[in-house]
């Protein structure tokens, strides 16, 4: 028996935060089920129940659509481990992170890296895109490790606040998830904290 197709134009309108919502739980969810290399926006806009239409208004190309949900799904600045001390702070935020590539962003990461590696023009949308997000929460901490006392301001460089997330995603990329928990205790004891105090 075919499979029913649902006509969006039969639903009620969703307009601007509310479809763009809709769009990147979609993208998510096709993303953990399929995978980015069977990753469409026929498949997004039928399971969002939206039309392809608003997601090329917004998202020129699927790079762009499954890096904006891959953001939104990410936690915000407000959300940065606060627990008083550098270590415990830096273990959860890398903790966070590595639950965060065992998901549906993990599976983005790949497919994106894969695809930007042989083609100009996705590896220029990915970097346009790229937020930096990671190194603001890591920054946050070391701000705040800083006003503690624990650690002094000119230890704190862009590339010791990438060094932490990098090895993580190098990991990931490798040997795939999930990442040990070990592997997280020993970046944050013997890389983030001797860089950091030192």
């Amino acid at each position: 028996m075919p499979e029913m197709v649902t006509d969006h134009r039969k639903l009620p309108r969703r307009r601007g935060e509310e479809l763009a919502a809709a769009i990147y739980r979609a993208t998510l969810d096709e993303l953990a089920e399929s995978g980015y290399a069977k990753l469409t926006m026929e498949r997004v806009a039928e399971r969002a129940r939206a039309s392809k239409a608003s997601l090329y208004r917004r998202w020129p190309t699927r790079v762009a659509l499954v890096m904006a949900a891959v953001y939104h799904s990410l936690p915000s600045l407000s959300e940065v481990p606060d627990t008083g001390s550098l270590r415990e702070d830096l273990l959860t935020m890398l903790r966070r992170t590595a639950e965060i590539l065992g998901g549906p962003a993990g599976e983005a990461m790949r497919g994106l890296l894969a695809e930007a590696l042989g083609d100009e023009t996705v590896a220029r949308t990915f970097r346009e895109n790229s937020q930096g997000a990671g190194r603001r929460m890591m920054a946050e901490i070391a701000r705040r490790a800083v006003e503690r006392g624990e650690i002094r301001a000119e230890s704190v460089t862009p590339l010791r606040l990438d060094t932490g997330q990098a090895l993580l995603r190098q990991h990931f990329l490798f040997q795939g998830p999930p990442i040990p928990d070990r592997l997280v205790v020993d970046i944050v004891d013997e890389v983030l904290v001797p860089l950091l105090t030192r």
